[in-house]
């Protein structure tokens, strides 16, 4: 099996992953709920875990991150307890449903909704941000790279306009965290959402968000802490404030593995190495009559996916025939990412995307492209 799906979730994964949760669940018990060996062991690894994120993403104090679920639980968190009703929040038309619906439930709060466009290879009509600000502009929602195009946000640029005038930037990390560098602070970043089961290589079930100094989020959910069990509202100290019930303690023994195989690895050395493949791919299907690839190619930093179609074929019979005659693993159709389809004018067909891991081959490149010149080479 040639894995090539890594933007929908790491399957290929340093062993040392697989190695920290099956010795997890033979050691670790409910971090935070007793004072015995199981508890405080958890404890102290889930904590553990915390500083390795925040050495990761330039997080000057590790309890500015909770762990969550994953990506979709920490947006949900951020946009529901931020975006209030009366207030207006931006967003773009590169997003993930799990940006758009949940601020389309606030704009059904009594929210407004600002999309800002995309052009036909995916690029956001950032020149549009000064003209659709509103006195009640809250929030600008976005994500740091496309899931379908693999294009960078400019986040440099949102950023200056953000704190321009004293907007939120709330980011979407899922495609990047773990394999493009990133730098709260530099970035002018104020919530980060990220999973863990992509870039970071951990188990699924495991993410986070990461919150700065000063920014108080009404949570998600409310229940068990394992402090202040008398009181009747739940604590508002970061991380505990969103922390609420039983941590996947299991999962975070396996980010935190995953964190230290990038720490030796090196997230610059791993995004090189999969932009080499992702790269080497482009380049050669590119070549081949009746294939079409999406987003803006040209972009120095890019996430490491290449999304096609060939010729007017469906995108998910494609991703079949990759599957039954050659054993390669892709997504295909509307990957949860509606408006950037309709951007692309691919609405209908859907595309096919292929998405590179670190530990893929330039042999495995080749022979997906030579998949893809066979199935090309039939229509």
């Amino acid at each position: 099996m040639i894995y090539m799906d890594s933007s929908a979730t790491s399957f290929l994964k340093p062993p040392q992953v697989e190695e920290a949760v099956c010795r997890a669940f033979h050691t670790m018990g409910n971090a935070g709920r007793g004072a015995h060996a199981a508890t405080l062991g958890a404890a102290r690894m889930i904590y553990d875990t915390r500083e390795k994120l925040a050495e990761l993403f330039h997080i000057r104090e590790p309890f500015r991150i909770a762990f969550t679920s994953n990506a979709t639980e920490s947006l949900n968190i951020a946009i529901g307890g931020l975006v209030r009703p009366g207030d207006h929040a931006i967003t773009t038309a590169c997003e993930h449903n799990s940006v758009l619906r949940p601020l389309y439930v606030k704009e059904s709060q009594g929210a407004s909704l600002t999309i800002l466009d995309a052009d036909e290879k995916g690029r956001i009509a950032y020149e549009k941000l000064e003209q659709v600000r509103q006195e009640h502009t809250r929030a600008v929602v976005i994500t740091h790279a496309s899931n379908l195009t693999g294009n960078v946000t400019d986040l440099a640029r949102v950023s200056a306009f953000t704190r321009k005038y004293g907007i939120l930037l709330i980011v979407d990390a899922s495609q990047t965290a773990g394999s493009i560098p990133i730098d709260v602070e530099k970035m002018g970043v104020d919530v980060l959402c990220f999973t863990g089961h992509k870039g970071l290589m951990g188990p699924q079930g495991t993410g986070g968000i990461y919150v700065r100094e000063g920014i108080s989020i009404t949570p998600l959910k409310v229940g068990g802490s394992g402090i202040h069990s008398f009181d009747k509202t739940h604590p508002a100290d970061m991380p505990t404030a969103l922390e609420a019930g039983t941590a996947n303690g299991h999962g975070i023994a396996g980010l935190n593995a995953a964190l230290d195989f990038l720490k030796e690895t090196g997230v610059e050395a791993v995004h090189q190495k999969e932009m080499e493949l992702a790269g080497r791919f482009a380049e050669n299907v590119g070549k081949i009559p009746g294939v079409t690839i999406y987003g803006d190619l040209s972009g120095k930093l890019r996430a490491p996916i290449v999304s096609l179609n060939i010729g007017e074929l469906d995108s998910a019979v494609v991703s079949d025939i990759l599957w039954d005659d050659y054993e390669i693993c892709v997504r295909a159709g509307a990957h949860c990412a509606p408006l950037m389809h309709q951007a692309l004018g691919t609405v209908e067909q859907g595309a096919v995307r292929f998405s590179f891991s670190y530990f893929n081959t330039e042999e495995e490149v080749d022979t997906a492209v030579q998949a893809v010149r066979e199935i090309a080479e039939e229509q």
